[in-house]
Formats: C-alpha cells, sequence, structure tokens
C-alpha cells in the first residue's frame, strides 16, 4: 500500500517527536499544578517559566508579555474583546479585512453587534490590503486594527511592519494586533520589528500539539481579560496553564527558528513546482494569491479549477493517497464558497473549484510529483460529469464512439 501524501500543513502539522519527548515529563513525572506552592507544583512552575522564558525570546519580547490560551483562535479572540472593552471610553471603531481568518472575523462582527463600529478594509486580486485605504479608516475614535501577517488559505504576506508605521502615525494610541498563525516558522515574527501591539500563535502549526496558543501584549496596551475565575497569566485569562502543551509549543517554535533555512528552501522548492506544473497540466487553473513568491508563504499553493467543485476533488484525491483542503479548515462542512476568494474578486462558481495544497518539512520531490501525476486525471474525469463543462458532449460522444455534432 502507498504511503499517504499529506499537503495540508496550514490546518495542522504532526507532531514532532523532539516535542513529544519535551512534553512526556509534564505528563507523568512533572504533573503538578503550577500556582500551587509544594515541590510538585514547583517543577511545573519551571517548566513553564522556560517556556514562556524561551517564546519570548523568539518573539523579542518580555516574558510577562506573554499570555498562554488554548489555541490561535482564542488569543485572536481576547486581543479583539480585551483591547475592544479596555479602550471603549476613548472610541469604538475597530479596522479588520474581508480576507482575515474568522477567529477574527467572527468575533469583530460579534463586537459590531454589541455597538462598536466595524471597518472591512477590502483586499485586492492577490489578497493584499490597500495601505492608502487602511490610511482614510483610521480616525480618533480607532481603538484597534487587526491584520494578519499571512493568510493562511492563498499564503499572502501582508506589508505589516509598513502598516503599523500609517495607523501609528495616524492614531498613537490605536492598539494593532496580527493573527501570525500561520507565520510562525515561515517567516520572521519578531514583535518589534513588525511593530505590532498584540500578536497571536497557535503550537498546531508548526508541529507542536494541539491545543495550545499565547498571545504577545506590549506592555501598556489596556486589555481586559475574557476569561475569569483564577489569577492565572497575571490575571489576564483564567484557567490552570497546560503546562505539558506549553512546553510542547515553546520546543517546537524553538525548533522552527533552528531550522528555519533549510525548512524554508525545501517548502519553496516543492511550492514552486506546485505552482509551475500544475497549471500547465491541468487547463483551465487559475493559480491564487501572490504572483511574486517571495510575498506569499514558502510552502502555500494555492487554486481555483473551472467548472469542479473543491469538494469533489478532496475526495478523489483522498482516494488516492493524498490530503488536502479546498480552504480553511475551520469553515470545512460549509457549503458556501472561500470568504477570501470572493473577497479577491473570484467569482462564486470559480471559488467553489478551489484548492489549498500546503507542504511542510517532511514532504519529497517524489510526493509532489505523484500528485501532479494523479491530478489531471482527476479534474479530467470529474469535468467529463459536470454539467457546465463545455466539451462535455464531445466527451461524451467519443466514450460512446460518435462523432460529435
Amino acid at each position: 500500500m502507498r504511503k499517504r501524501v499529506y499537503l495540508d500543513h496550514a490546518a495542522t502539522t504532526p507532531l514532532d517527536p523532539r516535542v513529544l519527548e519535551a512534553m512526556l515529563p509534564y505528563l507523568s513525572d512533572f504533573w503538578g499544578n503550577p500556582s500551587s506552592l509544594y515541590a510538585e507544583a514547583q517543577e511545573a512552575r519551571k517548566g513553564l517559566d522556560g517556556a514562556r522564558r524561551g517564546i519570548a525570546d523568539l518573539l523579542g519580547c518580555k516574558p510577562q508579555e506573554i499570555i498562554f490560551t488554548s489555541c490561535g483562535s482564542e488569543s485572536a479572540a481576547l486581543a479583539l474583546r480585551g483591547v475592544a472593552y479596555a479602550s471603549h471610553r476613548r472610541g469604538n471603531h475597530i479596522v479588520t479585512s474581508a480576507s482575515e481568518h474568522h477567529a477574527v472575523l467572527h468575533t469583530a462582527e460579534r463586537l459590531e453587534q454589541e455597538g462598536f463600529r466595524l471597518t472591512h478594509l477590502p483586499v485586492d486580486s492577490e489578497g493584499f490590503i490597500d495601505l492608502a485605504e487602511l490610511e482614510k479608516a483610521v480616525g480618533e475614535e480607532t481603538t484597534l486594527v487587526s491584520i494578519m501577517l499571512a493568510n493562511n488559505e492563498v499564503g499572502t504576506i501582508e506589508p505589516i511592519a509598513e502598516a503599523v508605521r500609517i495607523v501609528k502615525a495616524k492614531n498613537r494610541h490605536t492598539a494593532f494586533h496580527t493573527d501570525a498563525v500561520q507565520a510562525v516558522g515561515a517567516l520572521n515574527v519578531g514583535v518589534d520589528g513588525l511593530g505590532v501591539d498584540l500578536l497571536s500563535i497557535g503550537a498546531h502549526k508548526f508541529y507542536g500539539p494541539k491545543g495550545v496558543g499565547a498571545l504577545y501584549v506590549r506592555s501598556r496596551t489596556p486589555l481586559l481579560p475574557q476569561m475569569l475565575g483564577g489569577a492565572q497569566e497575571k490575571n489576564r485569562r483564567a484557567g490552570t496553564e497546560n503546562v505539558a502543551h506549553i512546553v510542547g509549543m515553546a520546543k517546537a517554535m524553538a525548533l522552527a527558528y533552528a531550522e528555519f533555512e533549510a525548512r524554508n528552501a525545501l517548502c519553496s522548492a516543492l511550492r514552486n513546482r506546485l505552482l509551475e506544473e500544475l497549471p500547465a497540466r491541468v487547463p483551465h487553473t487559475h493559480v491564487t494569491g501572490p504572483t511574486d513568491r517571495a510575498r506569499r508563504l514558502s510552502n502555500s499553493a494555492s487554486f481555483c479549477f473551472e467548472y469542479i467543485e473543491g469538494e469533489a476533488i478532496l475526495m478523489a484525491l483522498d482516494l488516492q493517497g493524498v490530503a488536502a483542503s479546498s480552504g480553511s479548515a475551520c469553515t470545512s462542512g460549509s457549503l458556501e464558497p472561500s470568504h477570501v476568494l470572493t473577497a479577491m474578486g473570484l467569482s462564486l462558481d470559480l471559488a467553489r473549484g478551489s484548492l489549498r495544497l500546503t507542504v511542510g518539512k517532511e514532504n519529497t520531490m517524489e510526493e509532489i510529483d505523484y500528485l501532479l501525476e494523479v491530478l489531471p486525471g482527476i479534474v479530467s474525469r470529474l469535468r467529463a460529469l459536470s454539467p457546465t463543462w463545455p466539451e462535455r458532449e464531445a466527451t461524451e460522444a467519443r466514450a460512446a464512439g460518435e462523432k460529435p455534432l
């Protein structure tokens, strides 16, 4: 039986064995509650504090500026709601983009229902915000701007440092949050270089465990806690910390940056082959996302196929041993086309034919070649069944041994 080919690393990544090894002592020997005072608890506290220092070093911030959460989505929600409610006496305006992850979009939309004013910045055909529109949007009442560093569906890398400069020049009191969940390990996420006030990460996107994330909050940034009931995380997020997973996240992040160049070189080579070969082998294929590969995540290749639906492609690929997706894993099960693709101006029909291929550090060129071998046939067969395929009658006639009219 052929080994399966996993090409959905934007959805989640396998746990690195070295990360599991770092976690195991905190699942067995050092199991105490890190908030307690006795010896068992203090061993857990050492692991928690060490992880916090390690992540802070990689982000270039102070350890006390790190808040541990359950995932990247919670980190984003805490950033938006925490800043919005802490700053509401000064203003009630929030700015974000139309192509954000739903963790940001849905949280912002809920805040709008609760009385805040919301501006969605449009994006262009490659997923980039217009910096001039951002400048226009920010005013005296703007308390928060949230723009993602790297898009999870099409890999667009936004010019966050430049965006921050524009926002701060317009209103120095406006807090700037970036969703960096897809960026860790692929980009430099140093907070001073980016200039951001808040930054969200999630461990399972960079070979760490699921169920743990972190939010960087620059000192003196107003933030109202959203989870109450304990004094953990300096009274900013109640709940006993998940020490083993936090240790795992710190280890995974350390490995990601220790192996940064090698991982990105491999992923870029695999991604480039997909971007070059797939449209050449499959007619009526559109590459989505940035044409400038330096402005696209190193592991991200995304496409739309005319005349077929992405879900059918995924099912057929799965039968051939390939795991892929048609967009964000958080919207699986939805019949609606990707909001990212429609925000980029794609038609509903074309957006429904999307395919996201995201490679990882264990993928090989042979696996990419296998995908390129099986995918054209899958697309061809599905198009032959599609009522919108212009060549359907000719295909059916050839199959029946007749000449098409």
